[in-house]
Parts: C-alpha cells; structure tokens; sequence
C-alpha cells in the first residue's frame, strides 16, 4: 500500500525531528536531511542511506534495512568501551540477519516429566498380577534415589524429633477434649456435641503443632547453637571452586519493570563487592503478554547492562508461550541452558538478596554434597501501607521463631518455598519435571504450588532439603493490602488442595507427605473453624429452645442432667489463647534480651506495645480470613477455577467501594448472627463477638489498614519498626535508589513504534518471518493501516503484541508513523 507523504516543509520538519533522536554527527545529519528532501520519496531515501547502501530488490521495507544502523545508535559513537559491548550483543545470525543476543548460546538438555502415580491399589494390583511395562520401569527409575547420601546421618534424629512432637500435640490434644468434653452440658452424648469434640480435636491439635514448633524454635535461637544447622556445616571462609557456575533466575509476569530490575541491579552490585562475580550469572525470564511491559523490559535490561557492563552476567529472555507459568518458565531455562550450571538461584519478582547470602549458599551446596535444596528464610520488607508495615513486623519478630522451629523438627526434609532458595541443577533436571494431574476440573491439569512438589520430588531421589534459618541477607515484600493478601491466598489455597492429590504419590517420604497435609490445612482449618462456631451457635439455639433430654439411650436408668462449667470454659480458652500468644511473647522476649536486636525494632518499649497491638490487630482480622478462606476451600472443592496473576508491587490502597464488594457478605452474616444469638442467650454473644465485631468492621478495617499514610505516622513513632526500616542494609538502600532511577525509564508501546532507536532494538530482539501467506501478509497489512489512523490507544493488546513480534510489521508501522500524512495525532513523542 503505497503512503501518503506529508508536504515538503513537514516533512522536513519530521525528518529532523527523527534525526534528531539519533546520536549523529551534525555533519552527517546535515548531509541526510538534504539528501532526503532531494529526493522524491524523501523516507525511503533516509532510510536507504542509513542502511548504507542501496536497497535490494528483496527487501521488505526501507525501515527493517536501516535497522542495524539505527540500533548501533544505542552507543555513542566515540565510546570504546561501550563499542567492546556492542559487539557482544548485537551480532549476525546464520541468515546474515543482524539479531539483539541477549542470551548465551543454548546448551540443551533432556527434561521430561514423568506420569504421576498416586493409586496405592493400581500400584499394587500391577506389582503383584500385572506385566512389568515401560511405564512402570520409568517410574522405579525416577523414584529410585541417587544422591551421594541418601540417608544421611540426621535422619535418625528427624525422626525421633518427629515422633516426640507427635507425642506432644496428641497428648495436650487429648487432655483439651477431655476439658471440652466436661464443660459441654451433656458431656459429649449429643449428636452435635460430637461432632463439636471432633472438630475441636482437629483444630486444637492444628494449634498445638504450631505452638511446639514455635516452643522449639525459641529454644534454638535461645541457645544459640544446633549441630545439624546446615548453616554451620562449613567455615564461611572456604574458597569456591574456580568451576562452579551459580544461575539466578527471575521469572516475572507483568511485573513492575522498575522494582524488578532494581532488585536484580541491588543483588548485582552486592554480588561484584564480594569479589566472586565470576561465579554467577542473572537471567531475567519473562513471560509478560503486556506490550508495555515488555518493552520497558527490554529497554530496562539494556540500560542496566550498559551501565554495569554486565552484558555477560545479566541475560533477559522473553518466551513466546507462556506454558505451565513459572515452573514451566524455570523447567524451559534448565532444557536450553540448564546443564551449564552447577546451581541455580531462583528469585521473585520482589526478591532482594545480597552477595554475601548468594555466595554463601554456593559454598554450602559445595560442602553438603548430597543437598538438593537450601532454603532461606526471607525477610519482608519495603512497604509502607499501615497493614503492609504490621505484617512485615510480625514476620520480622515472630517468623525466626518458626523457621527456627521448621528446621529442628525436618532438618533435611524441610519445605521450600519457591523463591530466595538455591537448588542443585542436575537433580533438579532428572527428577523435578512436572507433569500434568491427571483428570478434569480446578483440581487437575497443570500443578499451581510447584514448590512443595519440587522438594517432595527432591527428596524421594534422596537428595536433602534444608532450611537455613539462620543466613541473613534474604528479603521479599508483602502484600499492601489486606484484599491483596486474600487474593494471593486464593491462588495459594487452589495450589495446595491441588497437591494434597499427590499425597499418595509413590515414593514420596512421610516427611513430604505431612508438608502436603499441612498445605491444605492451612486453608481447610478455616472453614473447620467457621463450621465448629456454627455447631456450637446450633448447641446453644437447641439448648434455649427445646426441653432437655435426660435419657439418651435405651435402658438408660439414670438421667443426664444438663450441666454448665463456666469456670472450666475459662480454663480451657485460657490454654488456647496461651498456644496462640505465647509465641509472640517469646519472640519479645527473645529480642529484648540482645540489646543489639531490640535497638533495630524501636527499643524494648516501643518492641512490647507494638507486638500488644499486633495481636490486637491479628485477632480482628483473624475471622475475616477464616470466612474467606472457607470460602476458597469451598470453590475450589466445587471446580471453579481461578485466576493466576502477579500480586501487586506497590503501595496500592483500597478503595470503599472494592472493600464494600467484597466484604458486604461477610459484614450482613456478622450482624445476622450476632442479632441472632443476643435473641437466644445474651450472655453468649460476650463469647462471640470477637468473631461477629470483626466481621461487622470488615470493611473499615480493610480500607483504614490499607492507608500509607497512618503507615508512615507509625513509623515516625517508631512503632511496628524493623531493622530494615531503622538502619537499612546496602542492598535495599541500593534497590530503593534503582528503582527511583528506573522510574523516569519511559519505554512502552508507543515508543517502540515511534522511537527510531527503540523500534531498531524491539526488531532486532524479534525474528522476522520472511514468507508469509498473501492473506496473512494482507492482515498484517490492514494492522498497520489501523494502527497509524487510529493510533495506538485503539489498538487491542493481541494487534500490539503482533506488531511487537514481527519485525518487519513494525519496522513498516515505524516509517508510516513518520511519513504519513493520515498519521493519528496520538503518534508523538516529547522533543529529544
């Protein structure tokens, strides 16, 4: 289709606004705005001559000849060092097409994901009557351990550690139902009284098992000291070898491109200061299908390597197909680049770590040969909303406890979390592929919670997981925002009921097992909790309004007469809420007793009141997430599927009208029910209403908590402070300074088309298809045509991203941007 020139004197004042955007000579620029209005076609004539010669009878436009010249013009001409870059990274390909490399070469290697098999009987049945079969022998292999030390010396103590705690929560747990049991009015003979003991058995061993874990991690860090802390294995001063070469990936998904490469440029720089840079590389894996975004990715990847010269250390890779998310993100690297690599690190998209921390873990899986896994326990950090900063501080204080804890009761078969973690490549090909679960509905189809498979997965080849608790350096954000947080444990709830089918995969050790049962129970308890509240609102109403049966059985010779123990009942809560904030006290009174600790939260003071109102604060929101969870746990147990999105990665607050939407539900049962039992029996809504209150405030609780500014007052009052808020380590400070930086980046959609040195960099990252059919070169066509009218906010983000992905299409929409004169006003840019 032939454009249509704007006339001689704009199209002058065009052409010089283009050269203007290009780093050239006054000379040269001179020389090719009058060669350009010379001439009849003065576009074709600019390009041709930047191109560097005549343009071939193949070419497909102007604009892709004049690519290469134009991308040089990311460097300044009279930069050797700068020039040294460019060399490595814009290069010829095969077909003599000048390509943007911003990986190394692939070295492929095998990964295949083997059939899940998690029926007992069929395994059996096919053991004992059925033919060995090529699946079956690919199963025995996959499962069959082939770590240095499968074993390992510190099973034995895991497993006596387990048993003991066993012993603990099924002991308390059995002396609390006998309680319960006293205090209901007919001792557990009723119908619903049973089914309150069961209920109250499940969830009272759920706390105690937290509670044990919490007592034991207290005792660690007390004591200081833990002869199977994978932390203590080897000196911190052991060379690495000179070989070893550690991956840190980042896979993101329309993230914040200015927080994500600020984080990248923090752990970076942290790295280069410890002198060991030359034993890791960064590759930032994006599956982003906003066009925006990955624009600003690129241009964000560019600038970043240009000005640490990283162009060997920091690599940016966007996949066409976004398969199987992030696990598939990571699972595709390990196939094309994987087998190059001892290790790999893998990152969130708000991960921080510093080069000490990375360095130190290296050294780690070179001393503890048979380790699959390392796991940190990241700090959060980096928010400002008042409910952001209240979770920060409580991870901050009562999260060492637990992971301390997690440590001594799974030593080499702890969790892994997915992020913030070091894992060992080769094992990690050969046996953590993941395949689809088998079947139909939410619960099937490709696994969301990868992590806990992958340890589950590494253990069974008889490589060990640790967690080290005690390695500092390992941060991560929380969510702002109490909605926020519920939509990110929607995602985690369909995860984990998803995983709990593998409980009885083959070869899966106990250990494993037990981290998927309390995967889901960390979702299921929820509405456990939601129906034991409503039997006993049901006890209670049965109690009031019908007669008291005194004869239960048949042949009953003596009555049961209804009997209330208030004083017992008070017992009794005083022993749950003592399981629950114990804990919290602990984590205080660990902290206040090392001076160097308590100055980094504030002071002892400051410390107690804030831990005070944090409970305060958990045990509002604790019934608003009961009902939210309750309901997660029932959809996905029905089939309705979710969403899989990035979380947010900034200080968003909410709006009335999206807390009224989501919590009005919530907020009408609360008022029902409490109405409902004052009707029945006034005395008990004393004993409910820090249930029913805090569903009735809902609403004002999520929108007040998710304000920044009470956030900051809090802060200026030094309360709810963290270390990383009253003395800030290098890498945040960093991170912080990046990330202000990468803010004034303006690289999106617009200017991939418009930008002469933005459009060379987004063709030559692309492959150009060459032979089209005449109806897709058609389409591709009529895409260019609406796209230069219309301009680019009536474009859809398929049209964008098809423009993006063909070099060619979009070199062609870059001169008629430029040369049309029906060029949609939308398409400009600020002076250069």
């Amino acid at each position: 289709m032939n454009d249509h020139h704007v006339p001689t004197a704009a199209s002058g004042g065009r052409i010089k606004a283009y050269l203007e955007r290009l780093r050239l000579s006054s000379e040269r620029r001179e020389k090719l705005l009058r060669d350009a209005l010379a001439a009849a076609d003065p576009w074709t004539q600019l390009h041709t001559e930047l191109s560097g010669g005549p343009l071939p009878a193949s070419a497909p436009s102007p604009a892709w000849q004049s690519m290469p010249e134009r991308l040089h013009q990311i460097w300044p001409e009279d930069s050797r060092r700068l020039n040294e870059q460019l060399q490595r990274v814009i290069q010829t390909d095969n077909h003599g097409r000048t390509r943007l490399h911003t990986m190394p070469p692939i070295q492929r290697a095998f990964m295949k994901p083997r059939p899940w098999a998690t029926n007992p009987f069929q395994r059996l049945w096919r053991a004992s009557f059925g033919r060995r079969g090529r699946l079956a022998s690919r199963l025995e292999d996959d499962v069959k351990p082939d770590s240095p030390d499968p074993i390992g010396r510190w099973r034995w103590a895991g497993l006596v550690r387990r048993l003991v705690l066993l012993g603990f929560v099924l002991g308390q747990t059995y002396i609390a139902v006998y309680l319960m049991t006293a205090v209901l009015p007919y001792h557990g003979s009723h119908w619903l009284e049973m089914c309150i003991l069961v209920l109250y058995a499940i969830l009272f061993a759920w706390v105690g098992s937290g509670f044990w874990t919490a007592l034991m991690g207290f005792w660690v860090l007390l004591w200081g000291r833990d002869k199977y802390s994978i932390n203590g294995s080897t000196p911190t001063d052991v060379p690495i070898a000179e070989g070893t070469r550690t991956a840190i990936l980042v896979p993101i998904f329309n993230e914040d491109v200015a927080r994500v490469f600020a984080g990248v440029r923090a752990t970076y720089d942290s790295i280069a200061r410890t002198g060991k840079l030359r034993h890791f590389e960064f590759f930032v894996l994006s599956d982003t299908i906003d066009s925006d975004t990955r624009v600003a990715e690129l241009q964000a990847w560019l600038t970043m390597c240009r000005e640490v010269n990283g162009f060997d250390h920091i690599h940016y890779r966007r996949r066409t197909h976004r398969i199987r998310r992030k696990s598939g993100n990571v699972a595709d690297w390990c196939r094309r680049w994987g087998s190059g690599f001892n290790y790999m690190v893998v990152l969130d998209a708000d991960s921080v770590m510093s080069g000490d921390c990375l360095v130190r873990l290296t050294q780690l899986m070179e001393a503890n040969p048979s380790a699959g896994i390392i796991q940190t326990a990241p700090w959060a950090a980096g928010r400002e909303t008042m409910y952001a900063r209240i979770q920060q501080f409580s991870t901050r204080v009562y999260g060492p406890l637990f992971t301390a804890g997690l440590h001594f009761w799974q030593l080499g078969e702890s969790h892994y979390w997915g992020h913030n973690a070091i894992l060992r490549v080769a094992p990690f090909m050969r046996h953590c592929a993941l395949s689809k679960l088998p079947g139909s509905g939410s619960l099937s189809g490709e696994i969301l919670s990868h992590d806990f498979v992958e340890a589950a997965l590494m253990r069974r080849a008889g490589w060990s997981v640790w967690i080290a608790y005690d390695l500092p350096g390992s941060w991560e954000e929380m969510p702002p925002t109490l909605l926020d947080e519920l939509k990110r444990d929607r995602r985690w709830c369909q995860g984990n009921l998803m995983n709990f089918r593998l409980f009885l995969s083959q070869g899966l050790h106990p250990a494993h097992r037990a981290v998927f049962m309390t995967g889901v129970m960390a979702y299921l308890s929820a509405p456990l909790w939601f129906l034991f509240l409503v039997l006993s609102t049901a006890l209670l109403a049965v109690n009031v309004l019908s007669e008291p049966v005194y004869f239960t059985q048949s042949y009953q010779l003596f009555p049961n007469w209804p009997e209330w123990h208030p004083e017992w009942a008070t017992r009794l809560f005083g022993a749950t809420a003592t399981l629950l904030w114990l804990p919290k006290l602990l984590s205080a009174i660990l902290i206040i007793a090392k001076p160097k600790m308590w100055r980094g939260f504030g002071g002892p003071i400051r410390l107690f009141f804030s831990v005070v109102f944090e409970s305060v604060f958990s045990a509002a929101l604790a019934p608003i997430r009961m009902l939210f969870h309750a309901k997660f746990v029932t959809l996905g147990l029905l089939g309705v599927a979710i969403s899989w999105k990035s979380p947010p990665r900034d200080d968003a607050e909410t709006h009335w009208s999206d807390a009224i939407r989501q919590h009005w539900g919530g907020s009408l049962l609360g008022l029902i029910w409490a109405g409902g039992v004052y009707w029945l029996q006034p005395e008990f809504l004393l004993w409910l209403l820090p249930v029913v209150g805090s569903l009735m405030l809902a609403i004002p609780l999520s929108v007040l908590s998710s304000r920044v500014r009470p956030g900051r007052a809090l802060r200026a009052a030094r309360m709810f402070l963290i270390p990383e808020e009253s003395l800030p380590p290098r890498e945040l400070r960093w991170m912080r300074l990046a990330m202000r930086r990468g803010r004034r980046l303006k690289a999106g959609f617009l200017e991939a088309v418009v930008d002469p040195v933005l459009n060379a960099l987004l063709a030559a990252d692309s492959i150009p298809r060459l032979r089209l059919s005449g109806e897709a070169q058609r389409s591709r066509e009529q895409l260019i045509e609406q796209a230069v009218t219309d301009g680019p906010e009536k474009l859809s983000e398929r049209d964008r991203n098809t423009l993006l992905s063909d070099p060619i299409s979009l070199s062609r929409a870059h001169q008629r941007v430029w040369s049309s004169a029906h060029s949609h006003a939308d398409w400009t840019l600020p002076p250069a």
